[in-house]
């Protein structure tokens, strides 16, 4: 399951996680983010409760966006310890973003 990250919620969900917190910073408008989020929903199912898994609409929480300087979407943020730990911009095969996550296990 992804969680919804949005401005008010980022501290306590990401940052405040003792387990590691993948985000996904997307928009509705966004082409290649409709090929990444059901990678990441698929993620969030088969890691269950190893990892914190969740999606930022980036029009909707500008704040975090502008914080973390994201500039292209989809990009997602790996986080470990409240720290930005590892970074991917645009769309990838669920492959590649399961062995980053699997790297901060």
């Amino acid at each position: 399951m992804a969680l919804e990250f949005t401005d008010g919620n980022f501290d306590d969900l990401v940052i405040k996680s003792t387990k590691p917190v993948i985000v996904d910073f997307w928009a509705i408008w966004c082409g290649p983010c409709r090929i990444v989020g059901p990678i990441v929903q698929e993620l969030g199912d088969e890691y269950g409760e190893k990892v914190v898994v969740g999606k930022l609409n980036v029009d909707h929480n500008p704040k975090s966006a502008r914080h973390y300087g994201i500039r292209n979407i989809p990009t997602i943020l790996y986080f470990k310890n409240g720290e930005v730990v590892d970074k991917q911009v645009g769309a990838v095969p669920k492959q590649v973003l399961a062995k980053k996550l699997d790297a901060l296990l």
